[in-house]
């Protein structure tokens, strides 16, 4: 269906793409992995045309239709749903406009024009017609419930859809299209796990091939059929989702080490021999033929260190008492909506509780109470009176950062006793290389300071971690840097992510923001999901017998209304 060849892309910072090749079959969906800055982007906008390969070919039909959903969702928000999903249609879009302008001026039209204006209605209404326009209103009303929405949405302003709706909206758009090949770059971001969910279970009934950029693990590895890695420009294919690809990938650096080094072996021994009896009067022509062959010989390449570089530890802090934290009784609203209702829970040390729950719902709100940012209306919350060092991670951290300092500055004035080199060190594994340590911090993007506010508060002796979303604007490599930091850290941590890989890796204990209370599971991410199983089967079957009692009870009733008027007819007969 499409294929690249050795595609090759030079940018005046330098080479990105040394040489690529992969390709997408039929109802494959393809995912693109490699840290920031690999490249992945780069591919998509080859294949979309909008950025032209130094050197390669890209190969597809004349005629394939390609959509792209990107990390910002093309929407209007002054439009209603169903106009939104309109402007899919151009030219049909801009008829139905003039049509339905052409009515508002018959209402106020005099004798003389209103005739003209017939016939103009009459000829946008062929045209209409031609363009198959009444077909696509069914098209269009057939997608909404299909993505979620209800009917009577359909006359709701976009702007009142939360985020992930909005990502619905973006994705029917593209839908409606009947694209034969779809682009996904980072469709995750900013959603909630509900939505994302819905997005996985949807995408994976669809047909359609794709191809997706994600730093969401758990995403691809339950959608992707293939995976395609850039590695220092140059790409490897790996069959299977993103579990089987971290296992072939392991075997294959196992494999190349293993031979590289029974190589260096031969080799070695093969060199003793020619060195041994070059100048030798019987034995030196045996010599200078088995250097021939040396010379022969196709080298098998040294395995090149992975991208994961740093194993870092947080730095060490006192033990804190057994209870980190207490939340009790406590009542919250927001803007008029209640957030929590009489919620309550207990951290303990050593706990690691992941708060799940929609966007908007109050986790992160949850976690400035902790910290004592805000106060609840109702209740309270209090840290343990024992040695508690907490340390907080929030989403506009970036915004106490010094602007003045730069990036090294900021990392180096935290540590002043480590070396150069080993600032550098962490600050690559946040993705800061070369010259972009000496930027001052007020030249970096949004995604930078935030990296760089992470890194920054890693640093600081903590035993109670309050993170919120700290795994936005990280690559894959750096969130598994800090996954294992967090697994090996002896203190308290509570998190806000939607990453459940992340939280998998790191929770053994998950609490759902439910209905205004503080719902726990003691467990980790994959327990809690069978408990959450356990839940529904449980309410079904409750539902199930409440049916049954309410039937049989109509049943009882309509059998002893039955029995007295039988009874009332034989008193009554004469």
């Amino acid at each position: 269906m499409l294929r690249l060849e050795h595609i090759r892309k030079i940018y005046p910072t330098g080479e990105v793409l040394k040489d690529v090749n992969w390709e997408v079959k039929p109802e494959e969906r393809v995912g693109l992995v490699g840290v920031n800055g690999a490249g992945k982007s780069t591919q998509l906008k080859i294949i979309m045309g909008e950025v032209e390969a130094t050197a390669g070919e890209i190969i597809r039909p004349a005629a394939l239709k390609i959509a792209h959903l990107t990390q910002e969702f093309d929407v209007t928000p002054s439009r209603t749903l169903r106009e939104e999903m309109w402007t899919v249609f151009t030219e049909a879009n801009q008829v139905q406009d003039a049509m339905h302008h052409v009515h508002q001026e018959m209402e106020v039209a005099d004798p003389d024009t209103l005739e003209n204006l017939i016939h103009k209605l009459d000829k946008l209404q062929r045209q209409f017609e031609g363009l198959d326009g009444y077909r696509l209103e069914s098209q269009i009303e057939r997608i909404l419930p299909e993505i979620g929405f209800e009917p009577e949405d359909g006359d709701r302003l976009v702007s009142s859809f939360s985020g992930g709706w909005q990502m619905r909206i973006s994705l029917g758009k593209i839908l409606l299209q009947e694209p034969d090949l779809l682009l996904l770059d980072e469709p995750t971001n900013h959603l909630d796990l509900e939505t994302i969910e819905w997005l996985e279970t949807y995408l994976k009934g669809l047909k359609t091939p794709m191809v997706i950029i994600s730093h969401d693990r758990e995403f691809l590895d339950r959608l992707c059929t293939k995976i395609v890695e850039t590695e220092r420009g140059i790409s490897t294919t790996y069959l299977g989702n993103y579990s089987s690809y971290l296992v072939q990938k392991e075997e294959g650096n196992l494999a190349l080490a293993s031979a590289y080094e029974h190589q260096q072996k031969a080799l070695a021994k093969q060199q003793a021999f020619v060195d041994k009896f070059r100048a030798s009067a019987t034995r030196s022509t045996q010599a200078k033929s088995r250097e021939k062959q040396l010379e022969k010989i196709e080298r098998v390449e040294a395995p090149v260190g992975g991208v994961r570089t740093l194993k870092f530890h947080f730095p060490p802090a006192p033990r804190s008492g057994r209870q980190v934290a207490l939340i009790e009784d406590i009542s919250h609203s927001f803007n008029d909506k209640l957030l929590f209702l009489g919620a309550n829970l207990e951290i303990e040390r050593g706990d690691r509780i992941a708060f799940l729950g929609p966007n908007g719902c109050g986790k992160s709100t949850l976690l400035r109470m902790i910290m004592g940012m805000e106060l609840p209306d109702e209740g309270q919350i209090k840290l343990g009176e024992h040695n508690i060092l907490p340390g907080y991670f929030e989403q506009n951290q970036a915004e106490a950062l010094d602007l003045e300092k730069t990036v090294m500055e900021t990392i180096h004035d935290e540590v002043p006793d480590w070396k150069n080199e080993e600032v550098r060190t962490l600050l690559g594994r946040f993705l800061f290389s070369g010259e972009t340590v000496f930027k001052k911090v007020a030249a970096l993007s949004g995604g930078e300071k935030a990296r760089l506010a992470l890194a920054k508060m890693l640093l600081t002796p903590a035993n109670f971690l309050i993170l919120d979303e700290p795994t936005n604007h990280l690559d894959i490599p750096a969130k598994e840097m800090l996954e294992e930091a967090l697994q090996e850290y002896e203190g308290t941590v509570v998190l806000v992510s939607h990453d459940r890989y992340f939280i998998s890796r790191v929770a053994n204990k998950i609490v759902e923001v439910r209905d205004g209370e503080l719902v726990a599971y003691s467990g980790d991410y994959h327990y809690y999901l069978e408990k959450l199983e356990v839940e529904k089967a449980e309410e079904k079957r409750r539902l199930a017998a409440e049916q049954a009692a309410k039937k049989q009870a109509e049943k009882r009733a309509k059998q002893a209304a039955k029995k007295a008027e039988q009874k009332s007819k034989k008193v009554i007969a004469p």
